[in-house]
């Protein structure tokens, strides 16, 4: 007896609000979570940076070698959630990560496990700022201050001086 119906295949679920049961639950809910680079005083948004596409990654080939990116200038994404509150969307959780990037040699460095870990602890509501120069971190304040000034007012005191 045969049957035409595939097998399911396993896959990592990305959820929204809806509650979800049975197969596959327990899934990351990356519905609040954004990247913004910082790239010397500049500092915007780029949400390619959530699958390594972001405007500075793309083309460059990384290493987890910082010797092989001699020339490289320092970058950072920086893992953004929103979350929500009584009053309103927050930004609940910010995490950097390093990383050095070659353009014309089309090389980077920067480590993959720092950057999951830093999107999980962003996810889970922590703000994590180390490295972070006072240029970088005005960058960053900027970028969130201009998106949603509702969301800075509302945001926790760790973010707001950890950016000061």
């Amino acid at each position: 007896m045969e049957t035409n119906e595939k097998p399911k295949k396993l896959a990592l679920n990305v959820v929204s609000s809806k509650e979800h049961k049975g197969f596959g639950a327990g899934a990351l809910d990356l519905s609040g979570l954004s990247s913004v680079m910082i790239d010397g005083d500049e500092a915007y948004i780029d949400l390619g940076a959530i699958h390594a596409k972001s405007k500075i990654e793309r083309g460059i080939k990384f290493s987890t070698n910082k010797d092989d990116v001699p020339n490289g200038r320092k970058c950072w994404i920086v893992w953004v959630n929103v979350g929500r509150g009584e009053d309103g969307p927050f930004y609940s959780g910010v995490a950097a990560c390093e990383m050095l990037v070659d353009s014309e040699a089309r090389r980077g460095w920067k480590i993959l496990a720092d950057h999951v870990n830093k999107m999980d602890y962003a996810l889970k509501g922590r703000v994590i700022l180390d490295g972070l120069s006072d240029t970088e971190k005005a960058a960053l304040k900027r970028v969130l201050v201009e998106h949603n000034a509702e969301w800075w007012e509302r945001s926790g005191d760790a973010l707001k001086q950890g950016l000061a």
